[in-house]
């Protein structure tokens, strides 16, 4: 009698958009692991989970795009079913369902339990800090909360990701606990926004109390925080970096933009004068900070006026980084009622503008650099090169530090003390002490 074999079922998850995307692509990896099935990150499989992000218009191209390109492989037999979960599909689930009904199911951003039936698997609440990394082994990201109460004009993010929730204290130093057994040395904040954590929990801004618990995690070299907000941040994080060394001398915060028109359109709770002083107070407290930003040139009403403001105010406070992007039209945002009114080549050109002044800034802080000793983590190899970071670098998106590999032996996740002696726009060249 012929006995019919089974495919076993290798489930592929695909992940678009940002950082807070990855980790929870890494979660639902760790539960169908925890579920005894075979998964993989963005390799070959009959069975694909494509994450996706919603946030802009070129976010969501490329995330239907995706859609389109398994859609394909399904209908040519190389895969057998396809989910949609992420933000694109919490946003415009109706719409996909309609226009792309060949997906198997859609999931939004809170639906990972019947993802993972929809997968045959269940999900386990006790699966704390449980995750399938898929970042370096040496660093990764800790989402600290979910969501944001924010009512920023622009942002379609709260219609995808809900009201602000924090992850208790507890909770994330147990998570920390597990990435540092496993070799995380480095440990990414993320939040829609890292100022706000604590208050639905604590009733007040705990961010300093959570600092002061990661410190203590054994295995635990850099904690680096991400999207900060400037309304409200509290101040006394800024002790705890200095007073931590553990903590980078590191923050982002997106500020968006400086005119006051603007700054009041965008609904962002500020004003130019208010951020330039908290921005002379982070210098002061902590004056060897690096201050990561993102602005958006283009928003409807911006005139040359509002643009110059921001442009010489980008001359005169020299950020040591940031990414400039032109503003997109999202509906169901309280900007959508405003008129788009700057044409796109005039987006176009104000960031390209903005990213000229920033590149020689850039340039001129990495010239001091030059002769100087970092201490440098190993993220990888490329080429001829191994490529690290400065406690001053966040992965993906700030400058790298570049090592001669036929001169010097390293190995990922490696801290090493390098000299810098050549430096460009974005790169270190150095050698290693």
């Amino acid at each position: 009698m012929r006995t019919k074999t089974l495919k076993k079922n290798k489930i592929n998850v695909v992940t678009l958009g940002c950082s807070k995307n990855v980790y929870d692509s890494e979660v639902l990896m760790g539960q169908l692991r925890a579920n005894n099935k075979e998964v993989v990150h963005e390799e070959e499989g009959n069975i694909v989970v494509i994450n996706t992000c919603g946030f802009i218009a070129n976010a969501k191209e490329e995330s239907v795009n995706t859609i389109l390109e398994y859609v394909q492989k399904k209908e040519e037999g190389a895969v057998d079913k396809i989910f949609v979960t992420g933000c694109l599909s919490e946003r415009y689930k109706p719409d996909l369902e309609e226009e792309i009904p060949d997906v198997d199911q859609y999931f939004g951003t809170t639906e990972l339990p019947g993802l993972l039936k929809a997968l045959g698997a269940d999900y386990k609440h006790e699966l704390i800090g449980e995750r399938l990394t898929t970042t370096p082994k040496n660093y990764a990201y800790l989402k600290i909360a979910e969501g944001c109460d924010r009512p920023c004009s622009f942002c379609a993010i709260p219609l995808m990701r809900g009201t602000h929730k924090s992850t208790p204290i507890e909770e994330l130093v147990i998570e920390a606990e597990k990435l540092a057994a496993d070799g995380v040395k480095e440990l990414v904040l993320i939040a829609q926004d890292l100022t706000y954590y604590g208050l639905d929990l604590y009733k007040e801004r705990k961010l300093a109390d959570l600092l002061r618990a990661l410190v203590k995690v054994d295995g635990i070299e850099w904690i680096r925080l991400h999207y900060a907000f400037p309304t409200g941040f509290p101040m006394e994080v800024l002790k705890v970096m200095k007073e931590e060394p553990k903590v980078c001398n590191y923050i982002d915060i997106p500020l968006q933009h400086i005119s006051d028109p603007i700054l009041k359109s965008m609904r962002r709770g500020t004003t130019k004068a208010k951020t330039t002083k908290l921005l002379e107070e982070f210098r002061e407290a902590v004056p060897e900070m690096t201050i990561r930003t993102t602005l958006i040139v283009g928003y409807p009403g911006e005139t040359q006026e509002d643009f110059e403001t921001l442009r010489e105010w980008v001359k005169e406070m020299r950020f040591e980084r940031m990414g400039c992007f032109t503003y997109s039209h999202e509906e169901n945002t309280h900007a959508f009622n405003l008129e788009d009114d700057v044409p796109e080549e005039i987006k176009m050109e104000r960031a390209n503008e903005i990213m000229e002044i920033q590149s020689q800034i850039s340039w001129e802080l990495n010239q001091q650099k030059i002769g100087q000793e970092f201490k440098v983590v190993v993220d990888r190899k490329e080429g001829n090169y191994f490529v690290g970071r400065t406690e001053f670098d966040s992965p993906d998106v700030d400058n790298e530090v570049l090592i001669d590999a036929s001169k010097y032996y390293l190995k990922t996740g490696d801290f090493t003390t390098v000299k810098i002696n050549e430096a460009e726009d974005f790169d270190l060249y150095g050698e290693v002490i």
